[in-house]
Formats: structure tokens, C-alpha cells, sequence
């Protein structure tokens, strides 16, 4: 009998060094707090263990720390509902860019996981994911938290009510439950958290999401200022200094094409056993129709509902305080049913478009002209195909997208963005004396380099516009690069399209002039296959000396002329060298004082390109 005992502690003994060489963490998130296109949030329950480190790269190097670039430590940690709370906030990240991490301490080294950075301009359409209300049944929100996983969008805009009693064991549970919402190969997914009724304080949100603001509202623009996002706390008061806050923001928020806001109680909810928040509409949906708030994502009433576009009012024709008008109102769409017991839709309004009653969540696509909002059944989600990577905007086999009386996607069109067909058959337009060569798209793991070469450029109004499909025929434009004036110039702009999500796709340019309101003056319908172009070669800087070596062969002497530009295309290093004599040649480039971020390198000779390099910092 004793010989057994020891035979098992022997065992366990084992058992144990085999398991301590994993990192103890577990609870995994994402958040942000500052500008999603170049920073995030790392967080995670430490269960034992000491100096934790996050090591990260644009690399996957998967749990080999020291092939990591970069180094993190936790910025703050607490000790909060059962669970010790790290957050490493990373800073000086590229936009649109895949990170990979691990978390390393003294008991070994996590899995390695992944996050995306959100796009910094408004050419690059985003996915959104928008719910809340999820704090009873574990296996209606755990389905919910796994077409997440399934669908990769850019965010979720949490809308409150995780738990039901905001104690230690339903948290645990509830961040064991969003795991789920981690991709197959270990992608993060940033959340948006609003204060709900449940979370009984703001210190709720504050340790467990580290949150910007511990009166629980704050704002985040994504995709430069495509997209403006309020979070409110409906468990303070809606006016007095949130008021304040919410109007002085809204007052500077005029360069946003799009503003979006989401809090928990709905204004007018659609199920009668919820009592309507005068208050709200008071401070909040008059400053929405003041200032342009075109969607508002509700919670709490654990119904579904989307409404046409409103606005508080109490005249002829209105219902409830609030008036249909296409023109000014605001979209209102909700409310919860991520997992809480559902609710009668019975208090349907004369605005009301659509409701119903089941688990669910928004699925919301946003671009410059326009807003895409689909309710995505989740009951169903083991039979949900993930997503292609390279394209989250096309609904997977199996998704389950309600489909109501008036349609099953609400469209919001933006009022002020022009209609770009319109544009294309204006007749009677100057020519141009400006030349435009070599149009050519090269791709690398990273990402697609697209280039051109003017001559005789004059108008320094003139815009570039870049323009992908996947199929030649509807046309997106991913960027605008404005002309470098006189002259005779080189440009270079790249798009990430890396790896795994390199797809065939086609590009052309398009000429503008910026004063002359879009006028398109003569288009330019050079097309490429991305994935069907050379690959292009990457560089980055030695570790010891910031330096980058480039390789160039000449068969005849020739006039050499290096330039590395910026993602503006702006040229931060030059070389030139007269009638160098053929051979092989090493060029360097001391990167040390250039910041972070993707840089283009082209080699001429006699003018003609004969390499071109992607440099990552």
C-alpha cells in the first residue's frame, strides 16, 4: 500500500514539472484605450507565477521568445473578483497589422496568440460586432462568443450585463466562457465594454478591461475618421458632467464621416416590462440629432429590435417622443440577447422597423458611404463555417441572418458622400499634359506594394486614388495619395494583404483634382493580380545597429539613384551615385532614428527600377 502511495506521489510530481513548463494565465482579452490603429491591450488572469512579460513581433515566431522583436511589461494589475488582473498596454504599433505574442514568466510561456491592429485611414472598410446582455444562460452565450471567433471582426461593442451577480464565480465563468470568442489559431478579438446594471460599479469595468475612464465613458475612433464610437454609462447620470463630456465631443467630431453610440438602457425599449428612460432621450438623443449620431446600439430589454432613422420630437405623426425622418435621425438597434433570458417583443412603436425575440447580435459593416447592419442568429453557431480571412465582409455557410418583413440588411446611407459613378461620364474635361508609366502591383508575405511613375506633373491639387476588386467590376477605394507637385515623381503605397489573406485581386488609379469637388478628369484602368505578381523581397533593420543592406547587381555601368519613402510616399533617404560601374553591390541605411512602421525602397538605374524593397522597422 505504501509502495502505491509513492508510485502515485511519483506521478504527480511528474505530472506537475510537465505542466509548470506552460505559463500560468489564463482569462484571456483584448482591449484598447488609446488609438486602435497603434495600440492594444493585452490582459489575462495570472494564476501563479512571477515576472510576467508579453514578447511580440509581426513575425510568428510561436513560442520561441528570444526570435521576438519586442518586449512589453504589465503597465497595471489588480486583484479583483477572484482573479489576478495584468494589462500590458502596448504603444507604437503599425496599423492593420497582425501581431503575434506570447506571455512568459517564471513558470514557462503561454500559447501564442495574435491580434490585429485597426486600420488608420478611412479607405479600409470595417466589421463590427455589437450585443450585450449575456449574464444567465452559459450555453446561448457561449455559442454567441464562438461566431465571434468565427467571423473576425474588427471589434465587439459590448453593451453591459455580462454576469447576473457580478461576483467572483460568475466572472471566472464568464471569462472562461469568452475564450470562445479566440479564432481556431489563436486570433484576439478587442472589446468595447459598456456599464450595464449588473456590473453593480464602474470599478467592475475599470479591473476587469482597464478601461480609459472610470466614470465608464469614453470615446474611440477607428480607421482615422471614418468612425467615431461613444460608450455612455447608463448607470450615472445621463446629463450633468457625462452630458457635458458627450456635447464638447460631439462639437469636435465634425471631420468623422460616421459616429456611432452605445450605452445599455434603451430609450424606448420594445418589450413592455421595461420602463422607458426619459433622461436618456432628454440629454443623449437630442445631441445624436444635433450632431449626427447616426446609429445608437442599445441593451438591457433582452429583445431585438432596429428602428428607421428618428429623432425626438413631439409633433403630428410622432410616437413615444421620437418622429421617423430619413433625413436627420438616428438608427436605434439593440437590445441584448447574448445569453439572458429573452423578453416579448410587445412595444413596438410606429418607427419600429422589425423585432423579434431571440438570441442574437448585430453584425455591422462600415465604410465611407455607407453602413451594412445585419442580426445574426447565434443558436445555430456549432453549424457556422469560419470566415475566409482574407474577406470577413461575405456571411459564411451556415450563418443564420434574420430575415424580417423589411429585409434582412438595414443600409444607412451617408448624406454627404458622393456618389462616385455619378462622377465617371463628366464630359468636356482639360487634358492633361501629365504622363503616368510602370502602374505595377508587387506583392511580398507582407503585403502589396502598388507603384507608379509620373512625368510633367503641374497641379499640386491633383489626388491619386487607388482602387482594388476582386472581381473587376465593383470597385473599392482603398487609399488617396495627393501629388508631389511639379515634376517628375515616383510613388510607392503599400496595402497589408499578408500571407494567408493574400487574395487575387485588381488594381487601378484614378486621377483627381481635389479643388475641382471630384470632378474625375481621366481614369486610369490598369489592372493586377496581386497573387499573381513577383513577390518582393523584405528587409529589416539588424538589431545591433538599426542598419538595413540592400542587394543590387548592375551588368553595365549605369546612374544609381536609391530613395526609401515613407507611407506617405515621401522620400526620408536618398542616394545617388553617377555612371557607377557594373557589379554587385551592398547598399546600407542607417533606421535607427526613423520611427516604426513599413517603408518602400526602390533602386533605379538610368531611371529604370531594378529593385524595390519593403522595409519593416
Amino acid at each position: 500500500m505504501r509502495r502505491f502511495s509513492y508510485t502515485l506521489l511519483i506521478l504527480f510530481c511528474l505530472f506537475f514539472v510537465k505542466d509548470s513548463l506552460f505559463a500560468k494565465t489564463d482569462k484571456y482579452r483584448a482591449m484598447w484605450r488609446e488609438d486602435p490603429s497603434t495600440s492594444i491591450v493585452i490582459g489575462w488572469n495570472q494564476v501563479s507565477g512571477t515576472g510576467m512579460t508579453v514578447h511580440y513581433d509581426i513575425e510568428d515566431y510561436g513560442k520561441n521568445i528570444l526570435a521576438y522583436q519586442y518586449t512589453a511589461f504589465p503597465s497595471t494589475s489588480n486583484r479583483s473578483k477572484g482573479m489576478n488582473n495584468y494589462f500590458v498596454r502596448i504603444r507604437n504599433l503599425l496599423p492593420s497589422t497582425t501581431y503575434y505574442f506570447v506571455i512568459k514568466d517564471s513558470e514557462g510561456c503561454s500559447e501564442r496568440m495574435s491580434f490585429r491592429t485597426a486600420p488608420d485611414n478611412p479607405y479600409e472598410r470595417l466589421s463590427i460586432i455589437a450585443g450585450g446582455d449575456s449574464r444567465n444562460y452559459r450555453k446561448a452565450r457561449q455559442k454567441a462568443n464562438s461566431l465571434v471567433a468565427k467571423l473576425r471582426p474588427h471589434c465587439i461593442m459590448f453593451g453591459g450585463d455580462m454576469t447576473g451577480g457580478d461576483n467572483a464565480r460568475q466572472w471566472n465563468d464568464w471569462f472562461d466562457d469568452w475564450q470562445r470568442t479566440i479564432s481556431a489559431e489563436g486570433h484576439l478579438t478587442p472589446i468595447i465594454v459598456t456599464r450595464g446594471n449588473h456590473e453593480y460599479s464602474n470599478k467592475t469595468l475599470v479591473d476587469l478591461f482597464d478601461i480609459p475612464n472610470s466614470n465608464a465613458y469614453y470615446t474611440l475612433n477607428l480607421g482615422g475618421n471614418l468612425l467615431k464610437i461613444y460608450t455612455l454609462n447608463s448607470l450615472i447620470p445621463s446629463g450633468g458632467n457625462q452630458k457635458k463630456w458627450l456635447e464638447k465631443d460631439l462639437q469636435n467630431s465634425g471631420d468623422f464621416i460616421w459616429r456611432f453610440a452605445q450605452y445599455h438602457f434603451a430609450i424606448r425599449p420594445h418589450t413592455a416590462k421595461k420602463a422607458e428612460r426619459n433622461n436618456q432621450l432628454r440629454d443623449w438623443a437630442t445631441l445624436f440629432e444635433q450632431y449626427k449620431v447616426q446609429l445608437a446600439v442599445e441593451s438591457d430589454a433582452h429583445c431585438v429590435k432596429w428602428t428607421y432613422p428618428i429623432r425626438p420630437s413631439r409633433a403630428p405623426g410622432s410616437d413615444e417622443g421620437f418622429i421617423r425622418d430619413d433625413e436627420n435621425g438616428t438608427v436605434y438597434i439593440g437590445e441584448g440577447c447574448w445569453g439572458a433570458p429573452l423578453r416579448r417583443n410587445n412595444d413596438n412603436k410606429k418607427w419600429t422597423r422589425n423585432s423579434g425575440s431571440f438570441n442574437q447580435f448585430k453584425w455591422i459593416f462600415v465604410d465611407q458611404d455607407h453602413i451594412e447592419i445585419r442580426t445574426i442568429k447565434t443558436d445555430n453557431a456549432d453549424e457556422v463555417i469560419a470566415v475566409d480571412p482574407a474577406d470577413i465582409f461575405s456571411p459564411p455557410p451556415g450563418l443564420d441572418i434574420w430575415n424580417p418583413s423589411k429585409g434582412n440588411v438595414l443600409i444607412i446611407n451617408h448624406s454627404l458622400a458622393p456618389d462616385f459613378q455619378d462622377h465617371l461620364a463628366v464630359k468636356g474635361m482639360p487634358s492633361d499634359p501629365m504622363l503616368l508609366a510602370n502602374f505595377e502591383a508587387v506583392q511580398n508575405e507582407d503585403g502589396v506594394v502598388i507603384s507608379w511613375m509620373t512625368e510633367g506633373e503641374s497641379d499640386q491639387n491633383k489626388i491619386f486614388e487607388i482602387q482594388s476588386s476582386n472581381d473587376q467590376n465593383s470597385w473599392q477605394t482603398i487609399a488617396k495619395v495627393s501629388s508631389k507637385g511639379q515634376g517628375n515623381h515616383q510613388y510607392d503605397f503599400f496595402k497589408n494583404e499578408s500571407g494567408e489573406n493574400a487574395r487575387e485581386l485588381y488594381y487601378r488609379l484614378r486621377e483627381h483634382l481635389a479643388s475641382d469637388h471630384h470632378r474625375v478628369y481621366e481614369a486610369k484602368p490598369a489592372r493586377f493580380a496581386a497573387n499573381k505578381t513577383k513577390r518582393l523581397n523584405k528587409l529589416i533593420p539588424e538589431r545591433s545597429n538599426g542598419m538595413i543592406r540592400a542587394k543590387y547587381v548592375l551588368e553595365e555601368s549605369a546612374d544609381i539613384a536609391i530613395r526609401l519613402v515613407d507611407k506617405q510616399s515621401k522620400v526620408i533617404a536618398r542616394s545617388d551615385y553617377k555612371n557607377q560601374n557594373s557589379g554587385n553591390y551592398l547598399q546600407s541605411i542607417d533606421m535607427k532614428h526613423f520611427p516604426q512602421g513599413q517603408y518602400v525602397l526602390t533602386i533605379k538605374a538610368n531611371e529604370e527600377i531594378i529593385k524595390r524593397y519593403l522595409v519593416v522597422k
